[in-house]
């Protein structure tokens, strides 16, 4: 478990979770934070419910935006008598030595290049402060663009098929046949039962995802200039970028 902070200086942080036998991305999510620990926590427990049970262990740095999850791991693991189980099943390292979601960080570097290209353009020539308005601007018009980039990535990602490479301890096949059905790769099923009574109560102390992408006020008034002006919803990035100045220029000649 890791983030990506490629983009947060443009206010779009990337949180992301990779399964270490099978390299298949459990979770990838892009937002307006990745460092909030009830948001992180809430990835994890919604993979939780879906898989019906914990993973026995979790690896992550030892940022505060990870101290949700490590709490409610150990917290569902404290039963269990497995080696890993109770304060065992969380570790806590370096990033840079958590080399498996490091490396996919690479790939998706790759893929997103243009919207660290765009927003870098921006700010070189002047139309981009840093403030919480431009934060703002950014998160309205690109965030779901993002989000739908790295989706798409995660998809081709799963789906492919790695090449063994034994000295580096990285299995052959596809991530989510991988993941999927391990024991077909000689492999055991990690996952770990939960009660659902704790479940309940570790998702209480989550916080989901906003259903806007920016704050609640900016994103009002963006949606009645798009109104006024006949101006639609960008469907890539180069839609987006003009709607990103044309929006601003209109904001700051009005303050």
């Amino acid at each position: 478990m890791d983030s990506y902070d490629k983009l947060k200086p443009y206010g779009i942080g990337i949180n992301g979770c990779i399964d270490g036998f099978s390299l298949f991305v459990v979770w990838m999510e892009a937002y307006t934070t990745n460092n909030d620990p009830k948001v992180i926590a809430d990835y994890y427990m919604k993979c939780v419910t879906r898989l019906g049970g914990c993973p026995e262990r979790i690896r992550a740095d030892n940022g505060t935006e990870n101290g949700h999850v490590a709490n409610m791991q150990v917290f569902l693991r404290r039963n269990h008598t497995d080696t890993f189980a109770k304060e065992n099943s969380f570790i806590y390292g370096r990033s840079t030595g958590n080399q498996r979601i490091e490396s996919w960080w690479g790939i998706l570097r790759k893929q997103s290049v243009q919207f660290r290209i765009m927003f870098k353009a921006h700010q070189d020539n002047g139309h981009f402060s840093g403030d919480f308005l431009d934060k703002s601007l950014i998160q309205f018009c690109f965030l779901n663009l993002v989000q739908k980039e790295v989706d798409e990535v995660v998809r081709t990602w799963n789906t492919h098929k790695i090449r063994a490479r034994p000295g580096q301890d990285v299995h052959g096949g596809r991530p989510v046949i991988m993941y999927t059905v391990p024991q077909v790769y000689g492999a055991e099923d990690k996952l770990k039962t939960v009660d659902l009574e704790e479940v309940v109560v570790c998702k209480d102390e989550c916080t989901p995802k906003s259903q806007l992408p920016c704050d609640e006020t900016v994103f009002e008034l963006c949606v009645l200039l798009m109104q006024e002006n006949g101006w639609d919803a960008p469907t890539d990035a180069f839609d987006a970028a003009e709607l990103y100045t044309s929006l601003r220029t209109v904001i700051l000649q009005n303050i």
